[in-house]
């Protein structure tokens, strides 16, 4: 009886050693990992864990690219305001501004002026980035699209302004230049809209 017990408890001892040595060679989760550690699948596994904790962000505090897209009315605008258009479809959107002055103010008169446009601007609450790219010719950038048509309206008023450029459009302070630009505008799009059909017709 006293041999059984003395081979039992060998048996007994050689499975508990045996299975101490398969746990301890069992792979570590990365949960149990020190952080130095980790590699960089561990850190992904990490930085999930914790995104999935996190309240979602509001929209205005996403990239723009990811935040959605205003919703338009398209009954409420104004199809003859270009304007009120133009402030719709860029509101929440960032939007780059061209603005250019006249060719007879000196480059220091010019930075001097832009200076005093962008103050202008930011105190009736329209905030604008500034950068200059020649010596009488600035980027103006508006994070809110909305706030570049009543900065656009403004530049026009100044005396020292040539023209603004935005969305594709250019805006002369000068009547004469203005009306010359969208006669223009208005001659090329008419030969655009012709070869269209010209081609669509032979297309036929």
């Amino acid at each position: 009886m006293r041999k059984e017990i003395i081979i039992c408890s060998i048996f007994l001892l050689l499975y508990v050693d045996a299975s101490n040595d398969a746990n301890s060679g069992k792979k570590k989760s990365w949960r149990d990992k020190d952080i130095r550690d980790m590699n960089d699948a561990d850190l992904e596994h990490l930085l999930d864990q914790w995104e999935e904790n996190d309240e979602p962000l509001e929209p205005d505090e996403l990239p723009e690219y990811l935040r959605p897209s205003p919703k338009i009315d398209i009954s409420k605008l104004d199809m003859s305001n270009p304007d009120n258009i133009l402030k719709m479809t860029k509101k929440g959107k960032s939007v780059m501004m061209f603005v250019d002055t006249n060719e007879d103010v000196t480059p220091k008169d010019a930075e001097v002026i832009m200076q005093i446009w962008q103050s202008s601007l930011q105190n009736n609450h329209i905030i604008a980035e500034r950068y200059p790219i020649s010596e009488k010719r600035s980027v103006f950038y508006f994070r809110e699209g909305s706030q570049a048509v009543d900065a656009k309206n403004y530049l026009l008023q100044q005396p020292e302004l040539s023209h603004v450029t935005l969305e594709g459009q250019t805006y002369f302070r000068d009547p004469e230049k203005q009306n010359a630009n969208t006669a223009k505008m208005q001659k090329m799009t008419k030969q655009s809209t012709e070869h269209k059909e010209r081609k669509g017709k032979q297309e036929l």
